[in-house]
């Protein structure tokens, strides 16, 4: 598996691709392609690599991870769309406010099925550990690929930071508690592709995080 990376929309969100290079299968992960031409960008890329897209994946379901959702569905009909269930409801949410944060042209899409921690997901010859990491998010995963030790992290962890706690089903001791138990057990090497910012690694977050480091202080 390989990962490709695009930065979409106002908030500088990571939209990412999970490439499956035996089968040229694709996972999507949190499209925050908005703008038309951030939507031809993404179809472009998937064009010109003769990639196909097999899923649809939220880490969760705040308005800059899935303003693409439905720009993805409409494109390729009938890519699965996974959500774990209790950030339903944080989608549902997003028509409510989009207009209120300059997305008034938003289009909502259903889930069609679920993300449950401890069932991998799977597209071509790749399997996606699912962990259940809320905090951020009340339904929020991240997605860990041991072989490749990468981690697929939405807004948990940043370099040098975490996600934010203060925004409707927020919780910043559950969010340290999230971290500590399905990151912090990973080996050091492995890299973290968050939802915001540049990657980093389990290893260099457990050395000089400050809200990783205050919190065992």
């Amino acid at each position: 598996m390989t990962v490709a990376g695009f930065t979409f929309n106002a908030f500088a969100e990571n939209t990412y691709l999970l490439i499956d290079e035996a089968t040229r299968q694709v996972a999507i992960v949190d499209p925050g392609c908005y703008a038309p031409a951030e939507q031809q960008a993404l179809r472009d890329y998937l064009d010109a690599n003769n990639l196909h897209v097999a899923l649809l994946l939220n880490t969760h379901a705040h308005i800059d991870h899935v303003l693409g959702n439905q720009f993805v569905l409409s494109t390729w009909p009938g890519t699965p769309f996974l959500l774990h269930r209790l950030d339903v409801p944080t989608l549902r949410a997003v028509p409510t406010y989009a207009a209120n944060y300059g997305f008034p042209q938003y289009q909502p899409a259903e889930p069609t099925g679920e993300l449950v921690a401890g069932q991998p997901v799977r597209f071509g010859e790749t399997e996606l550990e699912v962990r259940f990491a809320p905090g951020h998010a009340p339904g929020h995963v991240v997605f860990y690929h041991q072989p490749t030790a990468t981690v697929i992290g939405g807004d948990v962890l940043f370099q040098r930071s975490i996600g934010r706690t203060d925004l409707p089903g927020g919780n910043h001791a559950e969010l340290l508690h999230s971290i500590a138990t399905e990151l912090m057990t990973l080996p050091d090497d492995t890299v973290v592709y968050p939802g915001h910012g540049p990657a980093t690694t389990i290893g260099e977050e457990r050395r000089a995080n400050p809200f990783l480091l205050s919190n065992e202080g």
